[in-house]
């Protein structure tokens, strides 16, 4: 096992709140790129109207908690075996219907224990896995939320940890990643990346193939490592961490790749995507697209945002543009999801935007809360669900 030593690294808050509600990328924090061309360059693009062409229905809302708002993590559902699985730092855990959203359980920590949880949920093998800002890892029984076992790593656990092969997988903010007996919550191995002096705050789990775990990193890179024993197995970089200046050199990986059968796609905030040969290693086409946000799959293409707030949609076997969408800028857009024959997105003021995967042009938009939304739009059984920073859940359907 290959062990690095790891960098203190400052961590750069990507928050499109209150006062900073323009700043959808570094440079902006910085006074970076002010050639825009709708003579507004430190301001969210305003949005257009449009004619809907698809309609677009609220089935249910709740709310889980609150807390992101404050501390700038992306924490949002995820769906399994029909339930919804949400946490929030405030708000502990719960289990929704996905079709009413009704509650099924719901895990509160004790109030002394001062748990606040920023990573997850992950789901598999019965289990509901959560992370917190401590370190805690946190582990339910799926089916009635309670509490099966905990265990620490060293640092902020800020993304869903991934369960399989027996084996809980969890990403902390130091580049370490910690596998844990599904059973028994005993630590099997650990594996730590280097992480720069400066990058983008947050990152996403790493994603499980036959054997493997794949890893996106904070300096652009991709590792696969061995699901048995951590060793690694080949590493590709997706971008290069190349600049004069370490916020020229931030290449942070932190959507979590996708895994098409043996394709792996993966995304950089230096606006490039990446289809890697899963079992080798080998690079198989590069575009220059993309950004640090997760990857919407569809059948032919692959959806990517970038850090300017555009949305790009990429051939899936070549990696050439189909189309741009460019009436999203500076509105911190999150990653994409996929809702039938449409992409889905959300931004810092709630709203949540429908695209039509053919061509890009808007189809529908909704407004969740009037609250920023983070982390990327869940898409399972034909239901797009969306989490704010206020932990409003709100799930959409296509009619």
């Amino acid at each position: 096992m290959k062990h690095r030593s790891m960098l203190l690294r400052t961590s750069v808050v990507l928050l499109c709140a209150a006062s900073l509600a323009g700043c959808s990328t570094v440079k902006g924090w910085f006074g970076g790129d002010k050639k825009k061309d709708d003579g507004k360059p430190n301001e969210p693009i305003e949005l257009t109207d449009i004619t809907p062409s698809v309609t677009v229905s609220k089935i249910w809302s709740a709310n889980v908690g609150k807390g992101e708002g404050r501390i700038g993590v992306r924490q949002g559902p995820v769906v399994a075996d029909g339930r919804v699985f949400a946490a929030a730092i405030e708000g502990g855990v719960h289990a929704l219907d996905l079709q009413t959203g009704k509650q099924v359980w719901e895990f509160r920590p004790d109030k002394k224990a001062n748990l606040r949880l920023s990573g997850g949920p992950g789901v598999g093998e019965g289990l509901v896995v959560v992370g917190g800002l401590d370190g805690e890892v946190i582990a339910l029984d799926a089916s009635t939320g309670e509490k099966k076992w905990e265990a620490k790593v060293p640092n902020e656990v800020i993304s869903a940890p991934a369960i399989g092969m027996n084996t809980v997988f969890v990403r902390s903010n130091d580049g370490r990643i910690t596998a844990f007996d599904a059973a028994s919550g005993e630590r099997r191995w650990f594996w730590v990346q280097e992480v720069p002096m400066l990058s983008v705050r947050g990152n996403d789990g790493p994603v499980l193939g036959p054997g493997f775990v794949f890893v996106g990193n904070d300096d652009g890179t991709v590792s696969a490592l061995s699901a048995t024993d951590g060793r690694p197995m080949w590493e590709q970089p997706v971008a290069q961490a190349e600049g004069r200046t370490e916020l020229d050199r931030m290449a942070d990986i932190d959507g979590t790749p996708v895994l098409d059968g043996t394709t792996l796609f993966a995304t950089s905030f230096k606006k490039q995507t990446l289809a890697i040969d899963a079992p080798s290693g080998r690079p198989m086409w590069s575009a220059e697209h993309g950004g640090a946000g997760r990857i919407g799959l569809a059948s032919d293409r692959l959806v990517v945002t970038d850090a300017s707030g555009a949305v790009f949609g990429l051939d899936k076997n070549s990696g050439g543009a189909l189309w741009q969408q460019p009436g999203l800028v500076r509105r911190s857009v999150t990653g994409a999801a996929v809702q039938g024959d449409f992409a889905v997105v959300a931004d810092f003021d709630g709203y949540v935007h429908w695209l039509k995967l053919d061509n890009g042009e808007f189809a529908a938009r909704e407004r969740v809360g009037g609250k920023a939304v983070k982390a990327a739009p869940v898409v399972a059984d034909g239901i797009a669900i969306v989490q704010n920073v206020n932990g409003e859940l709100t799930a959409f359907r296509l009619q």
